[in-house]
Protein backbone atom coordinates (compact mmCIF):
# COMPACT_ATOMS: atom_id res chain seq x y z
CA UNK A 1 0.00 0.00 0.00
CA UNK A 2 1.65 3.03 -1.33
CA UNK A 3 1.54 6.35 1.48
CA UNK A 4 -1.09 7.96 -0.42
CA UNK A 5 -3.20 4.79 0.14
CA UNK A 6 -2.66 4.14 3.30
CA UNK A 7 -3.87 8.37 4.63
CA UNK A 8 -6.95 7.99 2.70
CA UNK A 9 -7.91 4.51 4.41
CA UNK A 10 -7.09 6.76 7.82
CA UNK A 11 -9.34 9.26 6.84
CA UNK A 12 -12.14 6.91 6.52
CA UNK A 13 -11.73 5.37 9.74
CA UNK A 14 -11.27 8.83 11.32
CA UNK A 15 -14.82 9.98 9.61
CA UNK A 16 -16.33 6.47 10.70
CA UNK A 17 -15.54 6.68 14.09
CA UNK A 18 -16.76 10.88 13.96
CA UNK A 19 -20.02 9.58 12.48
CA UNK A 20 -20.28 6.94 15.39
CA UNK A 21 -19.47 9.61 18.24
CA UNK A 22 -21.78 12.25 17.03
CA UNK A 23 -24.38 9.35 16.14
CA UNK A 24 -23.85 8.00 19.75
CA UNK A 25 -23.71 11.60 21.11
CA UNK A 26 -27.17 12.49 19.21
CA UNK A 27 -29.01 9.67 20.50
CA UNK A 28 -28.09 10.50 24.09
CA UNK A 29 -29.27 14.44 23.48
CA UNK A 30 -32.54 12.93 22.59
CA UNK A 31 -32.92 11.15 24.97
CA UNK A 32 -32.45 13.79 27.42
CA UNK A 33 -34.45 16.13 25.64
CA UNK A 34 -37.31 13.52 25.23
CA UNK A 35 -36.78 12.35 29.13
CA UNK A 36 -36.92 16.07 30.17
CA UNK A 37 -40.25 16.73 28.33
CA UNK A 38 -41.64 13.90 29.40
CA UNK A 39 -41.01 14.62 33.00
CA UNK A 40 -42.08 18.33 32.71
CA UNK A 41 -44.96 17.06 31.13
CA UNK A 42 -45.90 14.18 33.52
CA UNK A 43 -44.95 16.40 36.52
CA UNK A 44 -47.34 19.17 35.05
CA UNK A 45 -50.23 17.20 34.30
CA UNK A 46 -53.94 17.13 35.79
CA UNK A 47 -54.33 14.10 37.26
CA UNK A 48 -57.36 12.18 36.13
CA UNK A 49 -60.91 12.39 38.37
CA UNK A 50 -62.48 10.06 40.99
CA UNK A 51 -65.79 9.66 40.04
CA UNK A 52 -68.12 9.15 42.87
CA UNK A 53 -70.05 6.02 43.71
CA UNK A 54 -73.73 7.20 44.67
CA UNK A 55 -75.60 5.70 47.23
CA UNK A 56 -79.10 6.67 46.90
CA UNK A 57 -81.26 6.48 49.78
CA UNK A 58 -84.76 3.97 49.15
CA UNK A 59 -87.99 6.11 48.89
CA UNK A 60 -89.82 6.55 51.93
CA UNK A 61 -93.74 6.03 51.84
CA UNK A 62 -96.48 5.38 54.48
CA UNK A 63 -99.34 3.25 54.15
CA UNK A 64 -102.31 5.55 53.34
CA UNK A 65 -104.31 6.93 55.90
CA UNK A 66 -107.99 5.95 56.13
CA UNK A 67 -110.39 8.34 56.88
CA UNK A 68 -113.80 8.69 58.46
CA UNK A 69 -115.81 10.83 56.01
CA UNK A 70 -118.79 12.34 55.93
CA UNK A 71 -122.01 10.58 54.03
CA UNK A 72 -123.60 13.58 52.83
CA UNK A 73 -122.58 16.79 51.67
CA UNK A 74 -119.54 18.64 49.36
CA UNK A 75 -116.54 18.69 51.60
CA UNK A 76 -112.98 19.11 50.99
CA UNK A 77 -110.23 19.41 53.68
CA UNK A 78 -106.46 20.81 52.69
CA UNK A 79 -103.39 22.06 54.64
CA UNK A 80 -101.50 25.14 54.60
CA UNK A 81 -98.34 24.53 52.40
CA UNK A 82 -99.51 20.80 51.26
CA UNK A 83 -100.21 20.27 47.74
CA UNK A 84 -103.97 19.02 46.95
CA UNK A 85 -107.01 18.14 49.26
CA UNK A 86 -106.14 15.25 52.00
CA UNK A 87 -110.03 14.56 51.20
CA UNK A 88 -112.86 15.48 49.36
CA UNK A 89 -116.11 14.87 48.10
CA UNK A 90 -118.31 16.88 45.54
CA UNK A 91 -115.63 19.42 45.76
CA UNK A 92 -117.28 20.86 42.52
CA UNK A 93 -120.82 21.01 43.16
CA UNK A 94 -121.74 24.25 43.95
CA UNK A 95 -123.60 25.15 46.80
CA UNK A 96 -125.17 27.69 48.60
CA UNK A 97 -122.40 29.25 51.09
CA UNK A 98 -124.76 31.29 53.53
CA UNK A 99 -122.89 32.90 55.68
CA UNK A 100 -119.28 31.90 54.63
CA UNK A 101 -120.16 34.78 52.59
CA UNK A 102 -119.43 36.86 55.42
CA UNK A 103 -115.84 35.68 55.18
CA UNK A 104 -116.22 37.08 51.64
CA UNK A 105 -117.25 40.26 52.88
CA UNK A 106 -114.49 40.89 55.59
CA UNK A 107 -111.73 40.34 53.26
CA UNK A 108 -112.80 43.05 50.66
CA UNK A 109 -113.67 45.62 53.13
CA UNK A 110 -110.03 44.89 54.40
CA UNK A 111 -108.40 44.67 50.76
CA UNK A 112 -109.77 48.50 50.68
CA UNK A 113 -109.55 49.51 54.63
CA UNK A 114 -107.00 47.24 56.02
CA UNK A 115 -106.18 47.03 59.59
CA UNK A 116 -102.32 47.40 60.88
CA UNK A 117 -101.06 44.87 63.08
CA UNK A 118 -102.20 45.88 66.84
CA UNK A 119 -104.96 48.31 65.60
CA UNK A 120 -108.57 48.09 65.38
CA UNK A 121 -109.22 50.74 62.26
CA UNK A 122 -111.00 53.69 61.76
CA UNK A 123 -114.31 54.23 63.44
CA UNK A 124 -117.54 53.45 62.17
CA UNK A 125 -120.75 55.51 63.76
CA UNK A 126 -124.08 53.97 63.89
CA UNK A 127 -127.70 55.24 63.66
CA UNK A 128 -131.50 54.87 63.13
CA UNK A 129 -130.91 53.60 59.92
CA UNK A 130 -128.45 50.61 60.77
CA UNK A 131 -131.39 49.79 63.71
CA UNK A 132 -133.47 49.71 61.05
CA UNK A 133 -131.17 47.37 58.96
CA UNK A 134 -131.29 45.13 62.52
CA UNK A 135 -135.41 45.05 62.00
CA UNK A 136 -135.25 43.95 58.78
CA UNK A 137 -132.79 41.30 59.13
CA UNK A 138 -135.10 40.38 61.93
CA UNK A 139 -138.25 40.09 59.65
CA UNK A 140 -136.26 37.67 57.63
CA UNK A 141 -135.25 35.38 60.31
CA UNK A 142 -131.92 36.40 59.62
CA UNK A 143 -129.03 35.50 62.08
CA UNK A 144 -128.32 39.11 64.10
CA UNK A 145 -126.22 41.05 66.20
CA UNK A 146 -127.46 44.36 68.74
CA UNK A 147 -126.66 47.68 67.32
CA UNK A 148 -127.78 50.95 68.94
CA UNK A 149 -128.32 54.22 67.58
CA UNK A 150 -124.98 56.92 68.42
CA UNK A 151 -122.77 54.50 69.01
CA UNK A 152 -119.48 54.29 67.30
CA UNK A 153 -117.83 51.09 66.80
CA UNK A 154 -114.15 50.84 65.24
CA UNK A 155 -114.21 48.79 61.86
CA UNK A 156 -112.84 45.48 63.99
CA UNK A 157 -115.05 45.47 66.46
CA UNK A 158 -117.67 45.65 63.43
CA UNK A 159 -116.34 43.01 61.95
CA UNK A 160 -116.35 40.84 65.39
CA UNK A 161 -119.63 41.86 65.55
CA UNK A 162 -120.18 40.85 61.66
CA UNK A 163 -118.20 37.23 62.23
CA UNK A 164 -118.67 35.75 65.35
CA UNK A 165 -121.92 35.73 66.60
CA UNK A 166 -122.86 36.21 61.97
CA UNK A 167 -124.56 39.33 62.33
CA UNK A 168 -126.41 39.74 58.90
CA UNK A 169 -126.98 43.64 59.86
CA UNK A 170 -123.14 44.28 60.25
CA UNK A 171 -122.83 43.14 56.52
CA UNK A 172 -125.18 45.71 55.23
CA UNK A 173 -124.02 48.33 57.38
CA UNK A 174 -120.67 47.97 56.80
CA UNK A 175 -120.98 47.80 53.22
CA UNK A 176 -122.58 50.96 53.39
CA UNK A 177 -119.92 52.71 55.34
CA UNK A 178 -117.19 51.00 53.22
CA UNK A 179 -118.63 51.12 49.54
CA UNK A 180 -121.79 53.59 50.05
CA UNK A 181 -124.76 50.56 49.25
CA UNK A 182 -124.93 46.79 49.73
CA UNK A 183 -124.58 46.65 45.96
CA UNK A 184 -121.58 48.55 45.51
CA UNK A 185 -119.93 45.99 47.87
CA UNK A 186 -120.94 42.93 45.84
CA UNK A 187 -119.56 44.11 43.06
CA UNK A 188 -115.89 44.58 44.65
CA UNK A 189 -116.46 40.94 46.57
CA UNK A 190 -116.89 39.65 43.27
CA UNK A 191 -113.80 41.08 41.38
CA UNK A 192 -111.89 40.44 44.81
CA UNK A 193 -113.01 36.65 44.57
CA UNK A 194 -112.09 36.71 40.30
CA UNK A 195 -108.74 38.19 41.14
CA UNK A 196 -107.60 35.25 43.85
CA UNK A 197 -108.74 32.50 42.03
CA UNK A 198 -112.29 32.08 43.61
CA UNK A 199 -113.77 30.97 40.05
CA UNK A 200 -116.16 29.01 40.97
CA UNK A 201 -117.72 31.38 43.75
CA UNK A 202 -120.63 34.32 43.46
CA UNK A 203 -121.93 36.62 45.48
CA UNK A 204 -124.98 38.50 45.43
CA UNK A 205 -125.23 39.80 49.26
CA UNK A 206 -122.98 40.76 52.19
CA UNK A 207 -124.38 38.47 54.57
CA UNK A 208 -125.08 34.96 52.31
CA UNK A 209 -129.11 35.14 53.42
CA UNK A 210 -129.35 34.75 50.14
CA UNK A 211 -128.99 30.94 48.49
CA UNK A 212 -127.95 32.28 45.18
CA UNK A 213 -124.38 32.91 47.35
CA UNK A 214 -122.87 30.09 46.05
CA UNK A 215 -119.59 28.19 46.05
CA UNK A 216 -117.64 25.13 46.02
CA UNK A 217 -116.30 22.99 48.31
CA UNK A 218 -113.08 23.19 46.78
CA UNK A 219 -112.74 27.25 46.88
CA UNK A 220 -113.66 27.19 50.32
CA UNK A 221 -110.33 25.75 51.31
CA UNK A 222 -108.81 28.41 49.13
CA UNK A 223 -110.51 30.90 50.88
CA UNK A 224 -110.02 29.79 54.27
CA UNK A 225 -106.30 29.75 53.41
CA UNK A 226 -106.56 33.89 52.15
CA UNK A 227 -108.81 34.69 55.37
CA UNK A 228 -106.03 33.28 57.47
CA UNK A 229 -103.21 35.28 56.08
CA UNK A 230 -104.92 38.16 56.84
CA UNK A 231 -104.13 38.80 61.20
CA UNK A 232 -107.60 40.38 61.92
CA UNK A 233 -109.91 37.95 60.74
CA UNK A 234 -107.75 35.07 61.67
CA UNK A 235 -107.53 36.92 65.39
CA UNK A 236 -111.63 37.42 65.24
CA UNK A 237 -112.63 34.16 63.94
CA UNK A 238 -110.56 32.32 66.66
CA UNK A 239 -112.06 33.95 69.28
CA UNK A 240 -115.22 31.97 71.42
CA UNK A 241 -116.45 35.54 72.59
CA UNK A 242 -115.30 39.34 72.69
CA UNK A 243 -116.95 41.95 74.76
CA UNK A 244 -117.88 44.97 72.81
CA UNK A 245 -118.70 47.83 75.52
CA UNK A 246 -121.83 49.25 73.51
CA UNK A 247 -123.03 45.89 72.59
CA UNK A 248 -122.26 43.64 75.55
CA UNK A 249 -120.75 39.88 75.31
CA UNK A 250 -121.06 38.25 71.62
CA UNK A 251 -120.87 34.63 71.25
CA UNK A 252 -119.17 32.62 68.66
CA UNK A 253 -121.88 30.73 66.29
CA UNK A 254 -118.78 28.05 65.84
CA UNK A 255 -119.42 25.62 68.91
CA UNK A 256 -116.94 23.00 67.57
CA UNK A 257 -114.41 26.01 68.69
CA UNK A 258 -111.64 24.66 70.86
CA UNK A 259 -112.38 21.17 70.56
CA UNK A 260 -111.04 18.08 68.29
CA UNK A 261 -108.26 21.06 67.51
CA UNK A 262 -110.69 23.07 65.64
CA UNK A 263 -109.49 27.00 66.28
CA UNK A 264 -111.85 28.95 63.42
CA UNK A 265 -113.32 30.05 60.87
CA UNK A 266 -117.37 30.34 60.13
CA UNK A 267 -120.57 28.81 60.50
CA UNK A 268 -123.17 29.26 57.62
CA UNK A 269 -126.98 28.20 58.07
CA UNK A 270 -130.03 28.06 55.14
CA UNK A 271 -133.40 27.17 55.87
CA UNK A 272 -132.24 23.58 54.28
CA UNK A 273 -129.05 23.06 55.60
CA UNK A 274 -125.50 24.06 58.01
CA UNK A 275 -122.19 24.74 56.94
CA UNK A 276 -119.32 24.96 58.49
CA UNK A 277 -115.18 26.49 57.38
CA UNK A 278 -113.40 25.14 59.59
CA UNK A 279 -109.49 25.69 60.65
CA UNK A 280 -107.33 23.55 62.92
CA UNK A 281 -104.04 23.28 64.23
CA UNK A 282 -101.96 20.16 64.80
CA UNK A 283 -98.73 19.44 66.39
CA UNK A 284 -96.60 17.07 64.03
CA UNK A 285 -92.61 16.80 65.39
CA UNK A 286 -91.49 20.38 65.95
CA UNK A 287 -93.87 21.72 63.33
CA UNK A 288 -97.39 22.85 63.29
CA UNK A 289 -99.95 21.88 60.69
CA UNK A 290 -102.76 24.17 59.75
CA UNK A 291 -105.50 22.21 58.41
CA UNK A 292 -108.47 23.90 56.21
CA UNK A 293 -111.72 22.85 55.38
CA UNK A 294 -115.30 23.34 55.07
CA UNK A 295 -118.32 20.60 55.10
CA UNK A 296 -121.82 22.38 52.87
CA UNK A 297 -124.79 20.78 53.35
CA UNK A 298 -125.44 18.97 56.76
CA UNK A 299 -129.12 18.55 57.94
CA UNK A 300 -128.05 21.24 61.06
CA UNK A 301 -125.57 21.76 62.87
CA UNK A 302 -125.54 19.57 65.60
CA UNK A 303 -125.34 16.14 62.35
CA UNK A 304 -122.61 18.36 60.88
CA UNK A 305 -120.27 18.86 63.64
CA UNK A 306 -120.02 15.23 64.44
CA UNK A 307 -119.12 14.63 61.46
CA UNK A 308 -116.56 17.42 60.46
CA UNK A 309 -115.17 16.10 64.31
CA UNK A 310 -114.81 12.53 63.19
CA UNK A 311 -113.58 13.74 60.07
CA UNK A 312 -110.55 15.81 61.94
CA UNK A 313 -109.57 13.11 63.98
CA UNK A 314 -109.12 10.80 61.35
CA UNK A 315 -106.97 13.27 59.42
CA UNK A 316 -104.71 14.60 62.01
CA UNK A 317 -102.77 10.95 62.58
CA UNK A 318 -102.05 11.56 59.04
CA UNK A 319 -99.54 13.86 59.23
CA UNK A 320 -96.40 12.73 59.80
CA UNK A 321 -92.78 13.67 60.20
CA UNK A 322 -90.14 11.79 58.26
CA UNK A 323 -86.29 12.24 58.41
CA UNK A 324 -85.00 10.93 55.31
CA UNK A 325 -81.28 12.42 55.63
CA UNK A 326 -79.60 12.18 58.98
CA UNK A 327 -76.33 14.68 59.23
CA UNK A 328 -73.07 12.76 58.58
CA UNK A 329 -74.41 10.42 56.08
CA UNK A 330 -72.41 9.36 53.95
CA UNK A 331 -74.01 9.08 49.93
CA UNK A 332 -70.98 9.31 47.98
CA UNK A 333 -67.61 7.62 48.07
CA UNK A 334 -63.93 8.76 46.08
CA UNK A 335 -61.13 6.49 45.40
CA UNK A 336 -58.64 8.04 43.40
CA UNK A 337 -56.42 5.78 40.78
CA UNK A 338 -53.14 6.79 43.17
CA UNK A 339 -55.87 4.71 46.10
CA UNK A 340 -56.78 7.76 48.39
CA UNK A 341 -59.99 7.77 49.19
CA UNK A 342 -62.78 10.30 50.51
CA UNK A 343 -66.34 10.00 51.46
CA UNK A 344 -69.34 13.01 50.71
CA UNK A 345 -71.10 13.35 53.93
CA UNK A 346 -74.43 15.39 54.05
CA UNK A 347 -73.73 19.08 55.98
CA UNK A 348 -76.88 18.67 57.80
CA UNK A 349 -79.92 16.55 58.36
CA UNK A 350 -83.31 16.84 56.88
CA UNK A 351 -86.74 17.08 58.15
CA UNK A 352 -89.94 16.79 56.17
CA UNK A 353 -93.96 16.62 57.76
CA UNK A 354 -95.87 14.58 54.73
CA UNK A 355 -99.31 13.45 54.40
CA UNK A 356 -100.67 9.95 54.65
CA UNK A 357 -98.50 7.84 51.93
CA UNK A 358 -96.75 10.90 50.22
CA UNK A 359 -93.12 9.87 49.24
CA UNK A 360 -90.25 11.39 50.59
CA UNK A 361 -87.41 10.54 47.48
CA UNK A 362 -83.38 12.09 47.77
CA UNK A 363 -81.78 12.54 44.30
CA UNK A 364 -78.33 12.53 45.32
CA UNK A 365 -75.72 14.95 42.73
CA UNK A 366 -71.83 14.19 43.75
CA UNK A 367 -69.69 15.83 41.35
CA UNK A 368 -66.13 14.13 40.04
CA UNK A 369 -62.96 14.96 41.88
CA UNK A 370 -59.76 15.26 41.57
CA UNK A 371 -57.48 17.09 43.95
CA UNK A 372 -60.07 18.58 47.22
CA UNK A 373 -59.98 19.46 50.65
CA UNK A 374 -61.23 18.04 53.61
CA UNK A 375 -64.74 19.89 54.25
CA UNK A 376 -65.21 20.58 50.55
CA UNK A 377 -68.21 21.05 48.80
CA UNK A 378 -68.97 18.62 46.47
CA UNK A 379 -72.66 18.34 45.35
CA UNK A 380 -75.80 17.75 47.04
CA UNK A 381 -79.08 15.76 48.09
CA UNK A 382 -81.89 16.66 47.31
CA UNK A 383 -84.84 15.47 49.61
CA UNK A 384 -88.57 15.91 47.54
CA UNK A 385 -91.64 15.25 49.38
CA UNK A 386 -94.88 16.60 47.29
CA UNK A 387 -94.06 20.31 46.35
CA UNK A 388 -92.01 20.52 49.05
CA UNK A 389 -88.26 20.33 48.11
CA UNK A 390 -85.07 20.25 50.81
CA UNK A 391 -81.24 20.62 49.72
CA UNK A 392 -78.64 19.47 51.57
CA UNK A 393 -74.55 20.08 51.14
CA UNK A 394 -72.44 17.38 50.53
CA UNK A 395 -68.93 17.84 52.11
CA UNK A 396 -65.89 15.37 51.91
CA UNK A 397 -64.59 14.03 54.76
CA UNK A 398 -61.13 14.11 53.82
CA UNK A 399 -58.78 15.75 51.66
CA UNK A 400 -57.51 14.14 48.41
CA UNK A 401 -53.98 15.11 47.69
CA UNK A 402 -51.27 15.03 44.90
CA UNK A 403 -49.89 11.58 43.77
CA UNK A 404 -46.27 13.09 43.71
CA UNK A 405 -43.68 12.84 41.34
CA UNK A 406 -43.06 9.05 41.57
CA UNK A 407 -46.70 7.99 40.98
CA UNK A 408 -46.71 10.59 38.05
CA UNK A 409 -43.61 9.50 36.64
CA UNK A 410 -44.79 5.58 36.68
CA UNK A 411 -48.25 6.15 35.69
CA UNK A 412 -48.08 7.55 32.08
CA UNK A 413 -50.86 6.61 30.90
CA UNK A 414 -53.24 7.55 33.81
CA UNK A 415 -52.60 11.44 33.17
CA UNK A 416 -54.45 14.21 31.03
Amino acid sequence: MTDAQDATAKARVYRRRRIVVFSALAVVIALITTGGVYTANALGAAVPAAAPQVTDPEPVAAAPQALALPGFGGYAVGAVGFEGLMAAGNETTLMPMASITKVITALTVLAEHPISAGESGPDIEYTDADVDIYWDMVEQNGSVAPVEAGATLSLKESLEALLIPSGNNYGISIANWAFGSEQALVEKANAWLAANGLANTHVVDSSGISDDNLGTASDMVLLGEIALRDPTIAAIVASKSVEIPELGTLENSNKLLGTHGVDGMKTGTTDDAANLLFTADYAVGASTVTVVGVLLGGENHSVLDEAIAALLDSVAPGFHEVVPLEANQVLAEYTTPWGETARARTADGATVVVWSDTPVDVEVQADPITLAQRGEEVGTAIVRAGTQEISVPLVLDAGIDDPGAWWRLSNPGALG
